[in-house]
């Protein structure tokens, strides 16, 4: 298999994971045309925070694994913004690795955050390009997007099977946030082995405060 078979490989089940999670939420998501931009640009912020930098007022430096989960949210709602009706998974991974290894010339870390944020704010639209540029500046690859996504991904699903969209879900487990938990869980797994999505399911259970 070919690296951009892979690539579309991998894109497909992460679009299929996207659309499952989706309507996990709202079984008619689709017809319900959320406003998936408006996600990834607010996610744009929470991101910057992450990286930090910004505050000229302030000390601060990038935490890279939280830097990461950010982009992985972000690609989520990317994900959501391209699937429609006809979920032809295929016809839309080729568009996204297309833009994937034709992005723009890279800019600043923030730069090109703030990019990735005014092409949802002014057109609505999920820059995949700016998205490999921030990977890359973390000095991560499409693999470990992938790898970050499932496992997030399954998050997601164990946040909305625990109260998520109710209002009873807790966010902060002994003293960290639910995203550090998982990172630390991703540290302790393989991810290549097949029962990987389930594996990370049950360590969330068996971590979840009760």
């Amino acid at each position: 298999m070919s690296a951009r078979e892979a690539m579309l490989e991998q894109t497909c089940v992460m679009l299929g994971m996207q659309d499952e999670m989706n309507r996990h939420v709202d079984a008619d998501w689709l017809e319900r045309d959320r406003e998936w931009y408006r996600a990834i640009w607010i996610e744009c912020a929470e991101l910057m925070d992450h990286y930090g930098g910004w505050k000229w007022w302030k000390h601060s430096t990038p935490d890279i694994p939280q830097v990461v989960l950010e982009i992985v949210d972000i690609w989520h709602f990317g994900l959501s913004l391209r699937i429609d009706a006809r979920r032809d998974w295929r016809a839309i991974a080729s568009a996204i690795v297309d833009e994937w290894h034709a992005p723009p010339p890279a800019l600043p870390f923030l730069e090109e955050v703030e990019r990735l944020a005014q092409a949802a704010v002014g057109e609505k639209r999920f820059a995949v390009g700016s998205v490999r540029n921030l990977l890359a500046a973390c000095e991560r690859d499409f693999d470990a997007l992938y790898r970050a996504y499932v496992a997030k991904n399954v998050l997601n699903v164990f946040r909305q099977d625990h109260g998520y969209k109710r209002g009873d879900y807790v966010k902060v487990w002994h003293g960290r946030e639910d995203n550090e938990v998982l990172h630390e869980l991703m540290e302790s797994l393989d991810s290549a082995r097949p029962d990987f999505r389930d594996a990370v399911y049950q360590g969330l259970q068996a971590r979840y405060p009760r």
